[in-house]
């Protein structure tokens, strides 16, 4: 048997000790099936003296994670420390110049500066792996660079950030407002620091970002993901989606079309009794379409300690085989910059109005409507809230976002909408 593979581990939180349990309790196994023993030299986090329910006292205890990285008994630095900058981002850098290959969970850091870190590993015969780094414990950066290796991918889509998978199903089986729900998350720690990486959209946007670069050949381009989060979902969204066999879900999509690359993260609907509308919880799935294998759905738990250190073991075990292969699966030297291209896919759409309760105020905006060239496929026009105003739904038939974007900006001047238009994508899926 080869000699041991040695592990830099810097950040102990959820996910790290996560990793420590998997080599301590599973290291004939990980020995069986990476064909070298696996093991832990040092580890780093701020507070060494917290309770973290692992021993950790075979290792020995760096302060500084930029220690680990250049230490000269350790072969990979599994970096779980977090943030798009900083001591993530230069820590990786100087192991990579150490001479260590390079673990990561960090999309963040990949979605900003995926192109610079991968062009340094290559050109100094590292690697990077980063299975951990979008959707937890589902395979799917692995799936895509290897096994689907042979297909041109023409769409990738999916729910990636089970904290919003969980506000929005919750929403709707308890029958509880957002603002209700957006409280519970962050009581049981299913929020980040910042919430709005999570409900804002962001941290998916971050994993959409990565996935479009593999997927395309391109460079890894976060900045020209279009983002909407889930703030503006109400729970009456959710039920009047449901009164129509749909669910809401925060979707990502990208696609390479004539135009350029198409990457959008925002709240749309889909079919109830889709693979999509069945996802539940804090779930994660990831839709991948190829030419020749056709439409594949990867399902799986998107975040915790079990699975999210399940994908970093895989990484670790790749490594342990002696597996090398671009970072983006393509050499990042020929990757290229794409030409963002907003969504011009015509979809159709749903719209909530509350109007003012008088005569014509449904004919100003079916006129509304007619003018951008939108024709409505159903309307609904629901119990009253209040005596003044009364709440409708337009479920249009397929049209182009900029007819809708024109309708948006047009209906309030109508002078019979009591509060702001709220319009949301319908996803053929």
């Amino acid at each position: 048997m080869s000699s041991p593979l040695r592990l830099g581990i810097a950040g102990l939180g959820t996910v790290g000790i996560g990793v420590v349990k998997i080599v301590q309790k599973r290291a004939e196994l990980l020995a069986a099936r990476s064909g070298r023993d696996i093991t832990i030299t040092a580890v780093s986090a701020r507070d060494k003296m917290k309770n973290r329910d692992a021993d950790l006292s075979a290792y020995r205890w760096e302060t500084d994670p930029m220690a680990i990285a250049q230490a000269d008994d350790v072969d990979v630095y599994v970096e779980l420390v977090g943030g798009d900058s900083g001591i993530a981002k230069d820590s990786i850098e100087a192991a990579l110049r150490s001479g260590k290959d390079v673990v990561t969970a960090n999309k963040a850091l990949l979605a900003k500066h995926g192109q610079e870190l991968a062009q340094l590993a290559e050109s100094l015969g590292r690697v990077i792996r980063f299975e951990a780094a979008v959707a937890g414990g589902i395979p799917v950066i692995k799936t895509m660079t290897e096994s689907l290796a042979g297909n041109e991918i023409q769409r990738v889509m999916g729910v990636m950030n089970g904290t919003c998978n969980y506000i929005l199903t919750r929403m709707e089986s308890a029958g509880l407002p957002y603002e209700t729900v957006f409280e519970e998350a962050r009581q049981l720690g299913y929020l980040e620091a910042d919430p709005t990486l999570d409900v804002g959209g962001i941290d998916a946007g971050h994993k959409l970002a990565i996935l479009s670069s593999i997927a395309f050949g391109t460079q890894v381009d976060f900045d020209n993901v279009e983002i909407e989060g889930i703030e503006r979902v109400s729970i009456d969204d959710i039920n009047r989606a449901a009164d129509m066999g749909y669910r809401i879900k925060l979707l990502g999509v990208a696609q390479m079309t004539g135009r350029g690359l198409e990457q959008r993260m925002s709240p749309c609907l889909v079919p109830a009794d889709s693979p999509l509308g069945q996802l539940n919880g804090g779930t994660n799935m990831v839709i991948v379409e190829g030419d020749s294998v056709g439409q594949i759905v990867l399902r799986g738990a998107g975040a915790g300690e079990g699975p999210t250190a399940s994908a970093v073991m895989s990484d670790i075990v790749e490594v342990a085989r002696g597996v090398r292969m671009p970072v983006f699966g393509q050499p990042a030297v020929g990757l290229t910059a794409a030409q963002p291209a907003r969504t011009a896919v015509p979809a159709a759409y749903y719209m909530r109005l509350e109007l003012q309760d008088k005569p014509g105020a449904l004919a100003k905006v079916a006129t509304v409507l007619g003018d951008a060239g939108i024709s409505i496929d159903r309307m609904r026009q629901y119990g009253h809230t209040n005596k003044a105003s009364v709440p409708v739904l337009v479920v249009t038939h397929k049209t182009t976002p900029d007819a809708i974007d024109h309708a948006i900006t047009v209906l309030p001047e109508t002078g019979v909408l009591v509060s702001d238009p709220v319009e949301l994508r319908i996803e053929d899926v």
